[in-house]
């Protein structure tokens, strides 16, 4: 046996350390209960969702809700409720081996961070959409408790971080809807006033009416010219008809003069200035009329949108509460250990051989 250790010892130094490796593993190591659940976001179906090319590159938006879910189940904020509620540090520093607990109970936040990670794992399954959190603890009803916690305060953060974003919108939208509102009733305001100041309920309207009335002074001026055509032919021009029809075409080219005068003119207050201003008026009343009512309808869609991104934590695996122990795994991690052992034992055999034959 001596002859052995000092011919091989490799071999010896392996055989010591697989032996030192079981024993750990066999009857050091602290047994460990794996707390399991598996979970899916859903939210409410308001609207028919709708499908694009960008959604289909980037996923859909239900995995990227479960990846944000595990990004804060692993994060430090996860980690700081749990010791408020749970006493994170006090469980793993008082339990398990000196290779397996915390060693530390006043570790900073890093170094405990980075021992919730060894303890706590959430994995998405992307082909099925759901995300398995597991907990390894020292006792199957912190295990329980803790998964449990993580699925509660998943929830809430899922939906707090919807609800916050869609009541920044809602107020954002309500400060320009009141805005808009404010300058729509301003619009309708400056209409009412020059309307009572021009004493014209519609100038547009007016202008049509007094083209209409030109437009028949003009047609009845042509029948009297007409008129008076004819009465040439067989009466003098002193005669008694032919001068009242020419009064009444003086009198006709009077009043289309005027009429004209009062449609449109190169200074005053003509209809068609009028007419122009009020339709500049109405046209600003409507657009003002019209980005309030699409304010309107889009606070409304956003409401509509914040109801709809509350998420649930729909459970399809409820948080196991483990029977028997199933962490650490013995003989796999002793199996394994042998196999790495043995391996480099061979390695290091191979070399010492060649060695040993470029010497001689």
């Amino acid at each position: 046996m001596k002859q052995f250790i000092k011919s091989q010892p490799q071999w010896a130094l392996a055989f010591v350390a697989i032996c030192i490796v079981s024993l750990y593993w066999s009857v050091w190591a602290q047994d460990r209960y794996l707390s399991r659940a598996t979970v899916v976001l859903e939210s409410p179906q308001i609207a028919a969702p709708q499908i694009s090319f960008a959604s289909i590159l980037t996923g859909a938006p239900n995995d990227r809700d479960l990846l944000l879910l595990r990004e804060h189940l692993l994060s430090v904020d996860m980690l700081r409720q749990v010791q408020d509620k749970l006493d994170f540090r006090r469980h793993y520093s008082d339990n398990g081996d000196i290779f397996a607990r915390l060693l530390d109970a006043d570790a900073p936040i890093e170094d405990l961070h980075a021992y919730y990670l060894r303890r706590v794992e959430v994995e998405m399954d992307e082909y099925a959409g759901v995300l398995n959190i597991e907990v390894q603890a020292y006792s199957p009803e912190f295990a329980h408790a803790m998964v449990s916690l993580l699925l509660e305060a998943g929830e809430a953060h899922m939906n707090e971080m919807g609800r916050r974003l869609a009541e920044e919108q809602v107020r954002f939208l309500e400060g320009q809807l009141l805005r808009l509102e404010q300058r729509m009733d301003a619009s309708r305001a400056e209409v009412l006033a020059f309307q009572n100041k021009e004493g014209l309920v519609s100038p547009t309207s007016t202008v049509e009416s007094l083209n209409q009335v030109i437009a028949n002074l003009e047609g009845e001026l042509a029948r009297l010219q007409a008129q008076r055509k004819a009465l040439a032919s067989y009466q003098s021009v002193q005669s008694a008809d032919m001068r009242r029809v020419q009064s009444e075409i003086d009198a006709l080219r009077d009043q289309i003069t005027r009429q004209r005068d009062r449609l449109a003119q190169a200074a005053g207050q003509s209809l068609n200035r009028v007419s122009s201003e009020y339709e500049t008026l109405l046209l600003k009343a409507r657009f003002a009329q019209e980005t309030y009512s699409s304010a309107l309808a889009a606070l409304e869609n956003t409401r509509l949108e914040a109801a709809r991104k509350l998420k649930q934590v729909s459970v399809l695996q409820s948080p196991l509460l483990p029977e028997y122990a199933t962490r650490p795994e013995r003989l796999y991690n002793a199996a394994v250990f042998a196999i790495v052992t043995l391996f480099l034992a061979l390695i290091l055999s191979m070399l010492i051989l060649i060695v040993r034959d470029h010497r001689d």
